[in-house]
């Protein structure tokens, strides 16, 4: 059945905070106009020397994945900004991307450039790479290499120990490793291209890279 987000525009909103403030994401979101969400656990990479200096190199985090026609997908992200301050230091990063289509309790399926949509002044890019599980440092060392600040990583699995899923027919087995960067985007093909070679990722099973338009972003710093 298609309803509800039936020819609206669909964004993914993802927030990343730390550990124990994803419930409290959901039920701000939930309370201005979103259904409900998914948590899933992370950690995030610390650009940080004197952490790094006592041992701290990363932090566990909650990445919280909600769907939303864009309008109240923005205000969502505005009321989560006033509560949750990401404005300041180390308060979580929460970002929005174009959805192309929805599947499930409800549907949606998009027109391409529908009412001259699409046409925003995109200033940044969510990077995702699926690689071995163990390589997610390896990546976050070589997008530090190309301007990267760190990323977002999940472990990740396929749908059973004997079994194969595929994404971008790319097989996607148990112990795999998710990485989410954010990139300005004049910074993407540099961060991408490093990833790229670093990692071999044009040879069979090494690995993928996904690139998406992010829409509207909060706790995201400029040096």
């Amino acid at each position: 059945m298609v309803d509800g987000f039936n020819m609206q525009e669909i964004e993914l909103i993802c927030v990343i905070v730390n550990l124990g403030m994803g419930k409290k994401v959901v039920k701000i979101a939930k309370h201005h106009g979103v259904l409900g969400g998914t948590i899933t656990l992370g950690k995030g990479t610390v650009n940080n020397k004197v952490l790094e200096f006592i041992g701290i190199s990363d932090i566990r985090k909650e990445i919280v994945y909600m769907l939303a026609d864009a309008k109240t997908a923005h205000d969502v992200l505005t009321f989560l900004n006033r509560e949750l301050e990401f404005d300041r230091p180390n308060h979580g990063i929460a970002f929005t991307t174009g959805v192309c289509s929805v599947i499930g309790t409800r549907a949606y399926k998009c027109e391409e450039n529908m009412n001259g949509k699409g046409a925003d002044n995109i200033m940044y890019n969510a990077i995702t790479v699926i690689v071995e599980k163990g390589r997610a440092e390896d990546v976050i060392d070589a997008a530090s290499r190309a301007g990267s600040k760190g990323g977002t990583i999940i472990n990740a699995r396929g749908s059973g120990i004997h079994e194969t899923s595929h994404l971008f027919a790319f097989d996607i087995e148990p112990e795999k490793e998710i990485v989410i960067i954010l990139s300005e985007v004049d910074k993407t093909e540099g961060i991408t291209s490093s990833i790229r070679n670093a990692l071999q990722i044009d040879e069979p099973g090494k690995g993928i890279i996904f690139i998406q338009d992010v829409k509207k972003t909060y706790g995201i710093y400029k040096e």
